[in-house]
C-alpha cells in the first residue's frame, strides 16, 4: 500500500480503476490501515508464538521452550516478514490492488477496534503536533519536479525532458535575461531620406518593423511586413502612410519572470514588446518566440554549419567567445556554470569582477574557469579566449 506510487495511482483513479480507487481512500486515513493491518499482524504473531510454544513444549518439553521461539522467528521472518514484503515492495499494485479488496471489508469489520486503537495513538501524536485528519498528501517542489522529469530516463524522450524543464526553468529567468540589448536592436529612423528607409525595408529580414525618430528612445512602434505589403499592393507606401500603420507599442517592465511574460502575452494577444527599466528608458526588446525558444529550443538560428558563430572552437582546446555572448546561451551551449544572477553577457561578468576596463590583453580564472582578454573595442570586450579543460573546481 505504503509503495504504490502515489501519481501513479492519482492518474488510474483518475481513469476509474476499482483496485486504485479503494487503494486511494484507505490511502486517505493512513492511520487507520496501519491500525488495521497491525491489529491483525499482531494477533496471528502472538496467537502463533503461543500454539508453537504450546506445541514444542509438548513434544520436546522444556527443551521445546527454547526452540520454539527460534524456529517461529525463521518462519515469521522468511515466509510472513522478508519474503512477501520484499515481492510487494517490488511489485505494489500486484499485491496492493486485490489486498485492499479485503483490507475494505475487514476495516468495515474491525472499525470499533481501529477506532479505540486511533484514538489513543492520534492522541500521543497531537502532544508531539501531529495530525493524520490533516495529512496532505505527497506534493512537489519544483527542484523536486525537476528531478522526476531527469529520472524518468527512457518514460519522456529526452526532448520532452528538455521542454518540461524549460517550462520549470521559465520562472527562474526575466526578460533580462533573453531580450535583444537595446545596442543589437534594429530598426529604422523614420527621419532618414525615403529612399534609404526604401532601401532599408527591402532587406529588412525581422517579423516586426521598429520604427523611431533619431534615436530607439523616441521610438513611435512596429511594422508588420503585412501591412507593408497592403500598402505595396495600394501603391500607397509614403512615409506619412508607413507611420499610420504601426501598431502601439508594448512595453514590458525589466524583471519581469518569463512565466510571468508568457502570460501577459497571451492575454494582450502581443508578441513583441520593448523592455524598459524604473526611468522608462528602453533596455531591450522581447518577443514571444524568445521565451518559447527557452523551453522548446531554437526555432530559427544564427548558427552556421559550424556552430555558434558566437563560439569558435581553436585546434588547442580553446574557444574564441564574442564577448557579447548572453551567458544563459553561453552556458546552455558548452555545459558550463557561469553565473547567471548578475551581468548577463560575458563581457558584462568579466568587467564586474575586474571593476575596470582592461586595456589590453590580460588572462583571469572566473568561476574556475581560465580566459584571455584578447580584444577590447569602444569600452567593450569583443572577443574572450575560454580555457572550460582546464577548470579547477
Amino acid at each position: 500500500m505504503m509503495s504504490v506510487n502515489p501519481y501513479r495511482l492519482k492518474h488510474l483513479t483518475n481513469e476509474n480503476h476499482k483496485g486504485a480507487i479503494r487503494v486511494s481512500e484507505l490511502l486517505k486515513r493512513p492511520d487507520r490501515l496501519i491500525g488495521l493491518i497491525l491489529i491483525g499482524n499482531n494477533l496471528v504473531n502472538i496467537a502463533a508464538a503461543s500454539v508453537t510454544t504450546l506445541i514444542g513444549q509438548r513434544l520436546y518439553g522444556d527443551l521445546g521452550l527454547f526452540i520454539a521461539p527460534i524456529a517461529l522467528t525463521l518462519v515469521v521472518l522468511i515466509f510472513s516478514e522478508v519474503t512477501p514484503k520484499t515481492l510487494a515492495a517490488l511489485y505494489p499494485e500486484r499485491v496492493a490492488f486485490p489486498s485492499s479488496l479485503i483490507l475494505k471489508y475487514l476495516l468495515k469489520v474491525c472499525y470499533p477496534f481501529v477506532y479505540m486503537l486511533n484514538k489513543v495513538t492520534n492522541g500521543l501524536l497531537a502532544l508531539l503536533g501531529v495530525s493524520p485528519e490533516k495529512h496532505q498528501g505527497n506534493s512537489l517542489s519544483a527542484e523536486e519536479l525537476r528531478t522526476v522529469v531527469h529520472e524518468a530516463g527512457a518514460l519522456i524522450p529526452e526532448q520532452h525532458q528538455s521542454m518540461l524543464v524549460g517550462v520549470l526553468d521559465l520562472e527562474n529567468a526575466t526578460v533580462e535575461d533573453i531580450m535583444v540589448p537595446r545596442n543589437e536592436i534594429v530598426g529604422i529612423d523614420i527621419n532618414d531620406d525615403w529612399k534609404d528607409i526604401e532601401r532599408q525595408l527591402a532587406n529588412m529580414q525581422y517579423s516586426r518593423i521598429l520604427l523611431y525618430r533619431d534615436s530607439i528612445d523616441d521610438a513611435v512602434g512596429f511594422v508588420h511586413p503585412r501591412e507593408l505589403m497592403r500598402l505595396l499592393i495600394k501603391e500607397q507606401l509614403t512615409k506619412a502612410s508607413l507611420m499610420r500603420a504601426v501598431s502601439e507599442i508594448y512595453f514590458i517592465p525589466e524583471g519581469t519572470p518569463l512565466n510571468t511574460q508568457l502570460l501577459k502575452f497571451q492575454r494582450t494577444k502581443e508578441r513583441i514588446g520593448l523592455v524598459v527599466d524604473e526611468y522608462g528608458d528602453i533596455q531591450g526588446l522581447v518577443t514571444l518566440a524568445d521565451i518559447l525558444e527557452e523551453v522548446v529550443g531554437e526555432f530559427t538560428t544564427d548558427i552556421s554549419d559550424d556552430g555558434n558563430e558566437d563560439i569558435q572552437p581553436q585546434p588547442d582546446g580553446s574557444y574564441l567567445i564574442d564577448g557579447g555572448i548572453n551567458l544563459r546561451d553561453l552556458n546552455r551551449e558548452m555545459q558550463l556554470e557561469l553565473p547567471t544572477d548578475g551581468p548577463k553577457t560575458l563581457n558584462g561578468l568579466i568587467l564586474e569582477y575586474l571593476e575596470e576596463i582592461p586595456q589590453g590583453n590580460l588572462s583571469i580564472r572566473l568561476a574556475g574557469y581560465p580566459m584571455e582578454v584578447v580584444d577590447v573595442q569602444d569600452n567593450m570586450i569583443k572577443t574572450v579566449r575560454l580555457l572550460p579543460h582546464l577548470k579547477q573546481n
